[in-house]
């Protein structure tokens, strides 16, 4: 049976004028607001959210998780990891496209060699779930022990 996850998204008024929000059945996102400024030129992102940021976030939470996984596999239990998930968007064609994601992870897993950690955060990048879909871009790992 498949597991459904449901986000709604309004807009309301022109492209670059108009306005939206975005939510979550979770309620994680609870009306987040969305504009022309927040994706295109608002780099705190204090004012709301983006596409783009979001797929960083799914990517980066999917695939902590999927590494996690892959290491009790190997036989370690990572202390802590954290990955930082960069969406790259330039132009394509005649309008913007993202072209590449690049994940920045750091660990602490007991035991465990850097060239083993880089390895096997390689497969969960292959494998996990989000990664997959987004496989029509090129996403780049840097991994590292702290």
């Amino acid at each position: 049976m498949p597991l459904n996850r449901k986000a709604t998204a309004t807009w309301s008024g022109t492209g670059k004028e108009g306005t939206g929000h975005i939510s979550s059945t979770s309620g994680a996102l609870d009306g987040i607001p969305h504009t022309f400024k927040t994706r295109f030129e608002n780099a705190d992102g204090k004012a709301g959210t983006n596409p783009e940021e979001l797929i960083a976030a799914a990517l980066a939470s999917c695939f902590t998780m999927k590494l996690s996984f892959v290491l009790n596999a190997a036989g370690s239990v990572p202390d802590l990891l954290t990955c930082v998930a960069t969406v790259a968007m330039d132009k394509v064609g005649d309008g913007m496209g993202v072209v590449g994601i690049h994940l920045e992870l750091e660990g602490r897993v007991p035991g465990l060699d850097e060239t083993k950690f880089k390895a096997l955060g390689e497969e969960a990048k292959r494998e996990c779930p989000i990664g997959r879909l987004l496989r029509s871009v090129p996403i780049t790992l840097d991994a590292r022990l702290v």
